[in-house]
């Protein structure tokens, strides 16, 4: 822009304060578009994509260390077998696992979908059940690690062939058996506001969100999806390959 023009439009702009008022709509238009949008589920989906990258990392770091050692990797079939009736039944207790975990998504979407008709019973009974099979997960998932401590694994080694089984097996199900917990604990709390009517339109009480909805409830619903579908890549990856 020439020297003249761009004392010309500074000018216009002098002239014309209707001008200057337009450029800052334009600027404050985000804010307007999204001044109703809660903030629970943005953050939570920020979360959610920087957490992607955290297991991402912890799974490709195992392929890369199953496919490079030299040592033998122990066969999952047996290491994660139960006997039963006198017979060893190959991941017996990890298909239960996964059944119980997958069948918690079902509760959960049904709380959501509970919530969104602010059917206050039904929603609190199904966030019950939701944590109810989550804690359940955890309590298998803390079987399984004491049974393979007892038979000798530990981070630095293990009986039945590579060292790195342990480390990997401990961080990647430790890391991820930690956000069920977690998840447990706010399905909790959700489920307490929910049976308070913390979240209902006429009744007072703090931070419980906006009133008269219930967007905690879809907010902690993504959180508990996440950790599902996450569970069914280390299944795949950890435990099937």
């Amino acid at each position: 822009m020439a020297p003249h023009e761009a004392i010309g439009t500074a000018g216009a702009l002098r002239a014309d304060p209707t001008a200057l008022q337009a450029i800052a709509a334009d600027f404050s238009s985000d804010q307007r578009a999204f001044k109703n949008v809660p903030w629970g589920k943005p953050m939570m989906w920020i979360f959610l994509v920087s957490d992607t990258f955290i297991f991402g990392s912890f799974l490709i770091s195992y392929m890369t260390v199953r496919g490079s050692t030299q040592t033998p990797w122990p066969n999952t079939s047996e290491v994660f077998s139960l006997t039963l009736f006198g017979q060893s039944v190959p991941l017996l207790l990890i298909a239960i696992m996964t059944f119980v975990l997958i069948s918690s998504s079902g509760t959960m979407a049904l709380a959501v979908n509970y919530g969104y008709r602010k059917d206050r019973k039904t929603t609190f009974w199904l966030l019950v059940a939701t944590a109810a099979l989550g804690a359940t997960f955890v309590g298998m998932q803390a079987f399984e690690w004491t049974k393979l401590i007892m038979e000798g694994v530990r981070p630095w080694g293990n009986p039945w062939g590579a060292a790195q089984f342990g480390s990997c097996f401990f961080m990647i199900t430790g890391f991820h058996g930690t956000h069920v917990t977690i998840g447990v604990i706010f399905l909790i709390i959700v489920a307490a506001k929910v049976r308070r009517g913390d979240l209902d339109a006429n009744r007072p009480g703090f931070l419980t969100g906006r009133r008269g909805n219930y967007e905690i409830v879809e907010t902690m619903g993504l959180y508990w999806h996440f950790v599902d579908l996450v569970w069914v890549f280390i299944f795949a990856f950890f435990y099937l390959w």
